[in-house]
């Protein structure tokens, strides 16, 4: 890729050119305009408001009390630092209940900077994400653990090592692309189930703990920075700052790491 292709603002449409192309995505979260800045420049292709500000930024114990409100005033202060990576905003727990509510809380988050919104699982989703889908809203979809789930879980588990649950990931897989999801994360999965969703797939993949046959990684900015959230470290997280030197070279080190497949490895995967 062309230096000027790399410098061209990420699109919808640009995130399946890279997968035609062979190009990993990599994909950071980030919550205020300076780092944001940081990590656009650093070649960053998207950047998510995740509702997991609740737990890094907030110092809650889950994701659950995060409101809209949050996460509109999250994404614009990030947005006003974007110049190229794509912006998405996480619809936080029952924003998306019902299609109506989604659509309004999307709305505030598009007009905020937003260009993407994601929301977790499938099931009563489709009829959400087809809905926004129809309104010009593009859709990221989350499957595997998805932490608003995490009471029904039971905690922060691997999701789909059963037969029967990898069947049910693969075809929710499916069904969400076919909703109109532009993108899926697959968060907590087995790597061999996640790479053959991927191969699979009629919609670009990131992977989080899900192995490097995904078309792209996405991590928490204080993991990925090594910093102390207060909880315990998963096994797919992994320091760059140490080998970056700054949050600069750090960011910079993960896109590369990304991009080159060396991560994540074999001790960031789930069997």
């Amino acid at each position: 890729m062309s230096k000027h292709q790399e410098r061209r603002p990420m699109t919808v449409p640009g995130l399946a050119e890279a997968r035609v192309e062979g190009r990993r995505l990599a994909m950071l979260t980030a919550y205020d305009a300076g780092f944001a800045r940081v990590f656009d420049a650093a070649g960053v292709d998207l950047i998510l408001i995740g509702d997991s500000l609740g737990m890094v930024v907030q110092g809650r114990s889950s994701t659950l009390p995060v409101t809209i409100d949050d996460i509109a005033y999250h994404t614009a202060c990030v947005a006003r630092a974007l110049s190229r990576a794509l912006l998405v905003a996480d619809l936080p727990f029952q924003a998306d209940a019902t299609p109506g509510r989604a659509l309004d809380a999307s709305t505030r988050f598009l007009q905020a900077g937003a260009q993407m919104v994601k929301l977790e699982g499938a099931g009563p989703k489709l009829e959400v994400i087809r809905f926004l889908v129809e309104r010009e809203i593009p859709v990221c979809a989350h499957l595997g653990l998805t932490p608003q789930s995490v009471l029904r879980f039971g905690g922060f588990k691997v999701q789909g090592r059963e037969q029967a649950a990898a069947e049910r990931l693969r075809a929710e897989a499916r069904e969400v692309a076919e909703a109109g999801a532009a993108l899926i994360v697959l968060e907590g999965v087995p790597a061999a189930l996640a790479a053959a969703i991927t191969r699979d797939s009629a919609v670009p993949t990131i992977g989080i703990g899900a192995g490097a046959g995904c078309d792209g990684q996405v991590l928490v900015m204080h993991d990925m920075l090594g910093l102390d959230s207060g909880h315990r470290r998963p096994k797919f997280v992994k320091d760059f700052l140490g080998e970056g030197g700054s949050v600069a070279g750090a960011a910079r080190a993960f896109v590369e790491a990304v991009r080159d497949g060396s991560f994540p490895g074999e001790e960031h995967s789930y069997a």
